[in-house]
């Protein structure tokens, strides 16, 4: 094994060869994730985008499938990676925010690392046949003070190649205990075309056997440092986060993603892989929910900013081009189940229960509803808290749940709650708590249910942390 590889109106809401042989519908599609950092619903332009023309992620979809009612299954990066990874709600696995150093994470009733015990859909995808490979951002545990996480491969990749919130960091990109430093060998505005080009070499070395890869860039996440030039230019002024930067950071993403397919058609193998382009979380800073379509609040919130994402697949072998769906839910947690039926694999979990469907039928065009609620929980180190200034952007309740078209939002201890009808209300403005209050007292508790009955389900006891010796 090779260890590594050196709304203000929201009108969307409405609306090669394999080896050079052709298809054969025996063969196990390769499968790419995609899974952007940070990435708002509108920052690219098929939906709803205007900061810089997309047109390369704009094409995924283009010739497949995008999807307006997808979700990711917590608004920060550790729990969202850990529900994307395991197909379970990532509170039952005791990871609760993002990752920290041991002593944040007890403060946060965290866990450090997502337990080796859990379904993994690499996992699933080698025990299947296929090689497989995680690129880019971890942040399932290790980094900061953790030393005890398992290692990536223990969760079934056969190489990797990770950043410096991760078991064991690539040192070409971490050459401090940061999310960059200018002393890396591969620059921060490099990032993206460094993975994608460990993506098409894995891609290469394997070509003929079927490929999975989890592609986790940094972008959109910041700083946003577009060039040498810009960096050199501004200094260290503190401004890396304006939209000034944002623009070019994000234009630069697309093109990096325009090199990954046509990387796939150069291999020859862009008809039979299956590529899914979709964020983590909102985004942070929205941009006066610029980034939002409009929508209410943003990363770390419950609310659809902080939580509903861009989602499109694209498959040429079996997925008609054009397509979008404005109708069906999806989440994070489906795509474990959902991508194994599509590849012909079973999802295999175990001896735990996955809460992701297979939602395979969707994907491919055709028509399927999810069954049942779907729920979140982020923020509860936050409850009973002073609310901040804009707290109406920032600050959601701690529990969610969606039902239908209709949303409930409340803390664990049963205070704020918040009732929606996204249908008529997609921008979360009018709290319907009061006057609908049967509804509200229904879901408000369903809500907290879930939550004790989740809360750590399979995560064990959190370790103490030893005392820090007094300087």
């Amino acid at each position: 094994m090779e260890k590594k590889m050196a709304l203000a109106a929201l009108p969307l809401l409405a609306a090669a060869t394999a080896c050079g042989a052709g298809i054969q519908n025996k063969e196990k599609p390769n499968v790419i994730l995609i899974y952007t950092d940070d990435m708002g619903y509108s920052d690219i332009s098929s939906f709803g985008g205007t900061f810089t023309p997309t047109p390369n992620i704009d094409r995924i979809g283009q010739e497949g499938i995008c999807f307006d009612r997808y979700y990711t299954g917590c608004p920060i990066s550790s729990p969202s990676r850990v529900g994307v990874t395991t197909g379970m709600y990532p509170t039952k696995w005791g990871i609760t925010t993002f990752l920290n150093d041991r002593r944040a994470n007890r403060r946060n009733q965290s866990n450090d690392y997502l337990s080796a015990e859990a379904p993994s859909m690499a996992r699933a995808f080698k025990a299947g046949g296929y090689a497989t490979a995680h690129i880019g951002k971890w942040h399932m545990g290790g980094g900061r003070d953790v030393k005890d996480m398992p290692q990536i491969p223990e969760y079934g990749f056969d190489e990797y190649c990770s950043t410096w919130e991760s078991p064991d960091p690539d040192p070409l990109i971490t050459a401090s205990n940061w999310i960059w430093s200018e002393r890396d060998s591969i620059k921060r505005w490099e990032r993206t075309a460094y993975f994608v080009d460990k993506t098409l070499d894995f891609l290469a070395r394997h070509k003929g056997e079927p490929c999975f890869v989890n592609l986790w860039p940094d972008d959109m996440h910041t700083p946003y440092v577009p060039s040498q030039e810009e960096y050199e230019r501004s200094g260290k002024n503190g401004w890396w986060e304006k939209k000034v930067n944002f623009i070019p950071v994000l234009a630069e993403y697309d093109r990096q993603i325009g090199r990954l397919m046509q990387g796939l058609k150069d291999l020859g193998i862009d008809e039979n892989t299956i590529v899914v382009f979709t964020s983590d979380n909102g985004p942070n800073p929205s941009y006066k929910n610029g980034r939002t379509a409009g929508m209410r609040g943003q990363k770390a919130t419950l609310y659809e900013g902080g939580i509903r994402m861009p989602f499109m697949i694209r498959w040429p072998a079996k997925i008609k081009a054009g397509l979008r769906n404005t109708e069906t839910v999806l989440t994070s947690l489906d795509l474990f189940p959902s991508l194994c039926a599509l590849a012909g694999i079973r999802a295999e979990s175990g001896d735990f229960q996955l809460d992701g469907q297979d939602m395979s039928r969707a994907l491919l065009g055709k028509q399927k509803q999810r069954k049942g609620a779907m729920f979140w929980e982020f923020g509860q180190h936050f409850v009973g808290k002073p609310l901040p200034e804009n707290a109406y952007q920032t600050r959601s309740p701690n529990i969610a749940m969606l039902e239908g078209d209709w949303k409930m939002l409340i803390n664990y201890d049963g205070s704020r709650p918040e009732l929606y009808n996204l249908k008529e209300d997609v921008f979360e403005t009018v709290n319907l708590a009061e006057k609908d209050p049967e509804r509200a007292k229904r879901m408000g508790d369903a809500c907290i249910a879930w939550y004790k009955a989740s809360f750590r389900q399979h995560a064990g006891e959190l370790q103490p942390v030893p005392e820090q010796p007094k300087p």
